[in-house]
């Protein structure tokens, strides 16, 4: 593409090479999906179709460093960048390991001048980078790995919980998810800026926001804006008529719930989120809250503080949906959530299966108080401590990163897996 002029021999090599990404993406991902849902419509016109499936490990990361392809020679295509001629360079650009499994996505225009460039190690960024790590790690087997405990089981055996139990399994499953991913990409940049690298930031405490455009500002940045950059505005954006909106609405979540996995679930969770975004497009209020809530203050006004509560309760609902394994287990969920036990105190298990105990409730509750309280008061910073202690004395700084490292191995849950590891 680089070396001709010529617009249809750009187009061909461009087609060719997005060809090739999600054809590997299709095939190791999507096939089975794709080839049991034609399976099953032929059922129900009676046929009895006998498809052959691939029994294939899926590639690590393979969602990732597939975007970070296309990014790269969709920017060469549209002249933003030059093509790497090191190849060295650009196989760091694809699979630098900190982001190579979970993100963030990042681009070529972001990534590729700081591999190139000469990086000189730099004590206060080393320094910040521990600290952001630090609180990664907490994030994740602290709070994310103990929230598991519980939503494995509510999510697992529903049947034999009231319906306030399941609504405490679904709030538990937002922080876990949340906690899950953000605390790995709190890591993922951590360990990137000890190398001198800075990562494109993925998070920025989205259970925050004020309304579902404001969310989606703020969760899985990286994926957010790649989807803009690369999929929306060139379908049009919200520059044509009411349908042309609708319409690249849809695509924009179906795609992005199709990315996260070949399920019927995560479809569905890409729908609601484009019924919960779609009235504040059309009213044109989708940018309305651009800034931190309640900045520079302590407190949010009650209509910030409602306002974020529902987008809270919108995000939890649709969470349903991503986490059950199939749609049918979300409803049985959903119906046994908004059953006569919805208020009936809830009845929180102790124990797992193999009778393991878990964190005690009480104590997991104090947690994600001082947690929400901690992101609360650093919702301004790139992460939550970035700037805690900073003006303390030394001393007692360190006595802050001791005891938060006492914490995670004191109270860290059962090894979970991260969940992001599946895309």
């Amino acid at each position: 593409m680089a070396d001709t002029s010529n617009k249809s021999r750009r187009k061909f090599w461009l087609i060719l090479s997005v060809s090739i990404n999600l054809g590997f993406l299709g095939i190791f991902k999507y096939y089975n999906f794709f080839v049991s849902s034609f399976a099953d419509g032929l059922q129900l016109l009676g046929a009895h179709p006998n498809f052959t499936t691939l029994n294939v490990i899926l590639p690590i990361g393979i969602s990732f460093y597939t975007f970070h392809g296309l990014s790269y020679v969709l920017d060469i295509y549209k002249d933003r960048i030059k093509p790497e001629r090191n190849f060295i360079d650009y196989s760091v650009f694809v699979c630098f390991f900190p982001l190579l499994v979970a993100g963030p996505i990042e681009r070529a225009t972001h990534l590729l001048p700081q591999v190139k460039k000469v990086r000189h190690f730099n004590y206060l960024h080393v320094i910040d980078g521990l600290r952001q790590i630090l609180w990664g790690l907490f994030q994740k087997v602290v709070i994310a790995d103990n929230c598991a405990e519980y939503v494995n089981l509510i999510f697992n055996h529903s049947g034999i919980y009231s319906g306030s139990t399941h609504v405490i399994g679904a709030i538990l499953f937002a922080f876990q998810i949340y906690c899950d991913f953000s605390g790995y990409s709190n890591i993922a940049l951590g360990v990137a800026r000890l190398l001198g690298i800075e990562l494109l930031r993925n998070f920025a405490f989205p259970y925050f926001s004020r309304d579902i455009a404001e969310f989606w500002r703020r969760w899985h940045i990286s994926l957010t804006t790649w989807f803009r950059d690369y999929l929306y505005i060139p379908l049009g954006g919200s520059k044509g008529g009411i349908w042309m909106k609708i319409k690249n609405i849809f695509i924009i979540f179906l795609v992005s719930g199709f990315w996260h996995g070949a399920n019927w679930t995560f479809i569905i969770w890409g729908i609601l989120n484009a019924i919960y975004f779609l009235p504040l497009m059309l009213l044109n209020k989708n940018r309305n809250n651009l800034e931190t809530i309640a900045q520079g203050k302590y407190l949010p006004g009650v209509k910030e503080f409602l306002s974020m509560i529902l987008t809270f309760s919108l995000t939890v609902f649709a969470w349903i949906f991503f986490r059950a394994k199939s749609v049918g287990d979300a409803f049985k969920y959903i119906s046994e959530m908004f059953s006569k036990s919805l208020f009936t105190m809830p009845r929180v298990p102790v124990t797992s299966i193999l009778t393991t105990p878990f964190m005690p409730g009480a104590i997991l509750f104090v947690m994600l108080i001082g947690f929400i309280m901690i992101e609360w008061f650093g919702r301004e910073n790139a992460y939550a401590i970035e700037k805690t202690g900073l003006n303390w004395p030394r001393s007692i700084r360190w006595c802050g990163y001791y005891a938060l490292i006492l914490l995670i191995f004191v109270l860290s849950g059962s090894k979970q897996q991260f969940i992001y590891f599946q895309f």
